[in-house]
């Protein structure tokens, strides 16, 4: 007897509209996307096309205006505030093309952070599992510095280092070398595939760079707000 594996991330008919000064703007209509577990996907189109707009709708950290999202069976939509917060916190971690992290603290001390947040872990196990990764990284010489001390480059591994500390079961990247060098990015890159094969994890990332897309096992294409065919990894190089 066959078993039916639900998705990882599964997103039914999602759109987003939103008010401007003519009225509204639909940024995207009727989005289909099923993504299983350990996939890497990339989301590619020209600016404008919904791209980020809908990664952060995968990710809860915006609601649809119609439609819903699924993370590994549970529905977004049947939760409070607290409630995605939560199930982001014990499922997902974020790469981000500004790095986001917190000015006043240090490396290791950014890399603690979700998991000093999600209370699994003492003060001194979270030390030890942030100096770990931030070593996995090639970062285990620079813990103790802040990120105004740090480049472009060794910022966005300790963003990666802090995404992966928590082991999530799905990683959203947007734009993760919008900020880098063609060096210094593909490094980026080479470590953030390195870890999510490692891991397991499912990864999305929204990227403008056809050579980052066409290392994902599948490619998805936004055109005006509505999902093109998913395309196989290396067909964007044709």
């Amino acid at each position: 007897m066959s078993v039916t594996v639900a998705p990882m991330i599964e997103a039914r008919r999602l759109s987003k509209i939103v008010p401007n000064g003519l009225g509204t703007l639909t940024i995207l209509h009727d989005v289909d996307l099923s993504v299983a577990a350990g996939q890497a996907v990339g989301i590619v189109g020209a600016s404008g096309s919904g791209k980020s707009t809908l990664l952060g709708l995968l990710a809860g950290l915006d609601e649809p205006t119609s439609g819903s999202v699924s993370i590994d069976g549970t529905e977004l939509g049947a939760l409070d505030e607290d409630g995605r917060a939560a199930l982001r916190a014990r499922n997902v971690g974020f790469v981000f093309q500004s790095f986001q992290l917190l000015a006043t603290l240090d490396a290791l001390e950014n890399v603690m952070l979700p998991l000093e947040l999600s209370g699994a872990m003492s003060v001194a196990q979270a030390a030890r599992a942030a100096r770990a990764m931030l070593e996995r990284v090639g970062l285990g010489d620079r813990l103790h510095h802040a990120p105004k001390h740090l480049s472009g480059g060794e910022q966005q591994r300790v963003a990666i280092a802090r995404a992966f500390v928590v082991s999530p079961r799905v990683l959203f990247a947007d734009e993760p070398t919008g900020n880098l060098d063609a060096e210094t990015g593909a490094g980026v890159i080479d470590m953030l595939f390195g870890l999510n094969r490692e891991h397991g994890t499912t990864l999305v990332i929204v990227t403008h760079d056809d050579a980052i897309a066409s290392r994902c096992d599948r490619i998805v294409r936004l055109a005006a707000g509505r999902l093109v065919a998913g395309i196989t990894a290396g067909a964007v190089r044709s």
